[in-house]
């Protein structure tokens, strides 16, 4: 070799040498403020979890984690620019079953959601229920079938914006229910969940489909009536209230859920440190019961649960999305 081939080797050489790598990254992080970029509006159940979240990692780490609310496009929006963020650990995506869904719902994505991020933690698990009007006559699932085959055009069901994991949600019951009955419902979608909760009550649609947390006040109070969860087990709030599948739908098992990831490439032991106090936040009594209070159920696990779930959900609701013949964006 030259003389200046063996100076270029040495300088990348030694620059190597000074970045962090390995349980020196670890170490060292983090070293400024921690973003979690988060795909939803101000004040909703996905933004309290992440602030609470954020409060957590920031006493544990000793450094701000800071929470920067980006809605818009499905979560798309937000996803895009932690994927395009540096590798660093310093801007942290809540990634959520929407992003799933995103893949199947348009045309194309400015990134790969797949390959473009490192999962760091499943986070939590949201239940979605299905509710009625105070005043109707619908009590169970089975009811919203016997109806389904008796009165078929007279049966609407209600969800917020095409798309939404509540909207998924709803026709995929839309379809277990056509297999079982032979009989198509009528789907309506709203804007909102207080367009949703209006419908409700006045009879437009008689079955609606939400994510707990925004309707539960509605619950307890009396103004909507709950008469299944959607998720495999019962939600600890409303003991009384069955799954679907323990009401006729064996088949029916959906949760919305969230977690936390950073760009890909991003230094494994910063990983592991994250997903470390991340666990341990949750796992905390006070933690896990202000989480319950908002019904979001703490989780945690491992980063390959993450990325596991993420693929059995994009396939998921591809099939959803294909099944309903729902229109790419």
């Amino acid at each position: 070799m030259t003389a200046r081939p063996l100076l270029i080797a040495a300088v990348l050489a030694t620059g190597a040498a000074l970045l962090p790598s390995g349980p020196a990254a670890a170490q060292d992080y983090p070293s400024r403020p921690v973003r979690i970029v988060v795909g939803f509006a101000p004040g909703g159940v996905a933004d309290l979890t992440s602030r609470l979240l954020a409060q957590q990692l920031a006493e544990r780490m000793g450094q701000p984690f800071l929470v920067d609310n980006r809605p818009g496009a499905g979560g798309i929006v937000a996803a895009e620019q932690v994927a395009k963020s540096a590798p660093d650990g310093h801007n942290l995506l809540l990634i959520a079953n929407g992003n799933a869904a995103a893949v199947s719902l348009m045309k194309s994505l400015p990134y790969d959601p797949l390959k473009d991020f490192a999962m760091v933690a499943p986070l939590a698990s949201f239940d979605l229920v299905i509710v009625t009007g105070r005043e109707s006559k619908i009590n169970s699932v089975k009811d919203v079938l016997a109806l389904a085959k008796s009165a078929p055009q007279k049966l609407n069901f209600g969800s917020i914006n095409i798309g939404s994991t509540q909207h998924l949600a709803m026709e995929l019951f839309r379809a277990q229910a056509a297999a079982q009955t032979g009989v198509e419902i009528n789907a309506v979608t709203y804007k909102g969940t207080p367009a949703l909760v209006a419908a409700l009550q006045g009879n437009e649609v008689q079955v609606g489909f939400e994510v707990l947390s925004p309707v539960l006040t509605q619950i307890t109070g009396g103004a909507l009536r709950a008469i299944a969860v959607t998720s495999g087990r019962r939600f600890d709030g409303l003991p009384n209230v069955p799954t679907v599948i323990e009401s006729g739908l064996p088949q029916y098992n959906v949760s919305a859920w969230n977690g936390v990831a950073a760009p890909a490439k991003t230094p494994r032991p910063i990983v592991d440190r994250l997903n470390a106090e991340i666990n341990a936040a949750i796992a905390r009594a006070d933690v896990r019961q202000r989480m319950l209070d908002l019904a979001v159920v703490p989780t945690g696990g491992k980063p390959e649960d993450l990325a596991r779930l993420l693929a059995s959900e994009i396939k998921r609701w591809g099939e959803v999305v294909r099944q309903a013949k729902i229109e790419r964006q």
